[in-house]
């Protein structure tokens, strides 16, 4: 396995020197670079092995993405690519599975939704979602449910609610793991 670099430029498998569970980010065309600082922190705190930015997504180093980042940029393995659907076909055929959060028809309920290991989470741009091409070829779909006037939420709000639910069921699997039932 490939340790991180300085650049912190992600390579599949790469989990650098933490343990971290086997799950990743896309960030699907997130134009605003506050949101992407802060879900680089988010990825740190829930200890995801990495960060895809593609198409619009700024990328470290910036002043703007460092401010919400609190240095999490320098500790979350990430790599950019232009298409995010070449991120997709890369990661599908290292069999890890992709869980786009979008509000869809056939959405499951993202707290309901049992997570499977390894896999890769798809958040989208903040007015368009995930685009139609990733979400396509995206293997399930979930949904925070709005109880609310408003349909939905900050992308880097609803990256942090969907990391921390996968976060809980890593956790709760390597506790039954560890102790037999």
């Amino acid at each position: 396995m490939t340790k991180p670099t300085g650049s912190n430029r992600l390579t599949l498998g790469q989990t650098g020197s933490l343990e971290r569970m086997p799950v990743f980010a896309l960030l699907d065309n997130i134009r605003s670079a506050w949101n992407i600082g802060s879900m680089f922190r988010t990825a740190d705190a829930v200890a995801l092995n990495g960060l895809y930015l593609s198409g619009m997504c700024a990328t470290p180093p910036r002043p703007d993405i460092e401010k919400p980042a609190l240095g999490a940029t320098e500790m979350v393995p990430w790599s950019y690519s232009k298409d995010p659907f070449e991120i997709v076909t890369s990661l599908k055929e290292a069999e890890i599975k992709i869980v786009a959060l979008e509000q869809v028809d056939n959405a499951k309920q993202y707290d309901e939704f049992e997570y499977p290991f390894p896999c890769c989470f798809v958040v989208g741009n903040e007015v368009d979602g995930v685009s139609a091409e990733v979400a396509k070829h995206a293997d399930y779909a979930v949904e925070i449910p709005m109880n609310g006037a408003k349909q939905s939420l900050n992308v880097a709000v609803s990256f942090g609610v969907m990391a921390f639910e996968i976060r809980r069921q890593w956790n709760a699997r390597q506790r039954r793991l560890i102790t037999p039932e």
